[in-house]
């Protein structure tokens, strides 16, 4: 593999590690329905403003998210919309493992 090969992986497990917690993954699936403030975010993952806050900003660092201010109020929002089809197609992968293992203890 070549330098300029390496470091595009390497960008891209940038994006895919600042998705992969459970928290931020939830605040992917919640923004894909539009912009949020950062409260109601919090409110939906059930974690306090301030660890939300942080979540988010290792999602915006990586790219991942984009935010405005509004008066008072930050409001976050989905850079590339597409990184929600990731998040189905991990569950596609999800059921597939299940569907594995189902017919396995079918065997039992």
């Amino acid at each position: 593999m070549n330098r300029d090969t390496r470091k595009l992986y390497e960008m891209k497990a940038e994006v895919i590690q600042a998705i992969a917690h459970p928290i931020r993954l939830a605040i992917v699936d919640f923004l894909a329905d539009g912009e949020q403030c950062v409260c109601d975010i919090a409110a939906h993952v059930g974690a306090q403003r301030s660890n939300a806050s942080r979540h988010l900003a290792v999602m915006l660092k990586a790219g991942v998210v984009d935010c405005r201010k509004d008066g008072l109020r930050v409001l976050y929002s989905l850079r590339t919309p597409c990184i929600a089809g990731f998040l189905t197609c991990v569950s596609n992968v999800l059921r597939e493992q299940m569907r594995s293992q189902n017919k396995l203890l079918k065997k039992i």
